[in-house]
């Protein structure tokens, strides 16, 4: 086969089967006794890791709850809608947990007691950011992160 290529077609050849070769030991992870290949070791550095600590929302919402994402793991009532949310509402440029700007205009509406405190790792950056419910602004900002952060009804 080698012949009948010309020599342009023959040098390519040769040098994919050599990238090939120096790839497979990377590509390819050792087995277990069992056969299985074993999982990845989780570092704290690896992915996007969010610790959400919840007051107030109810006895069956409160809590801290912690979220890895890209892979999905953790302990929370929805990890995968939870790092669904984060990633929908993350954009280059913007800090989906940024505060609401000051002087925004703000409905005064009141959502209730609920808080949560968001820290961690998002996007490789550092995360500490507080919620509430205060008024139609923080209501909005809770509310674009449900299900990080548990869905709430208005205080009525």
């Amino acid at each position: 086969m080698l012949s009948v290529l010309p020599v342009t077609g023959r040098r390519l050849l040769m040098a994919s089967l050599a990238a090939a070769a120096a790839l497979a030991p990377l590509t390819t992870a050792p087995a277990s006794a069992a056969g299985a290949v074993p999982p990845p070791v989780r570092s704290e550095n690896q992915g996007d890791h969010l610790t959400v600590v919840v007051r107030h929302a109810g006895a069956a919402r409160d809590g801290k709850y912690d979220v890895h994402c890209h892979p999905e793991a953790g302990h929370h009532p929805d990890v995968a809608g939870a790092c669904r949310a984060l990633d929908a509402h993350t954009r280059w440029g913007r800090d989906p947990f940024a505060p609401v700007p000051s002087g925004t205009t703000c409905t005064m509406l009141y959502g209730g007691p609920a808080t949560a405190h968001v820290t961690g790792t998002w996007a490789g950056r550092p995360v500490d950011a507080s919620f509430g419910r205060g008024d139609g602004c923080e209501i909005g900002r809770w509310d674009r992160l449900v299900p990080l952060l548990p869905k709430v009804e208005a205080a009525g």
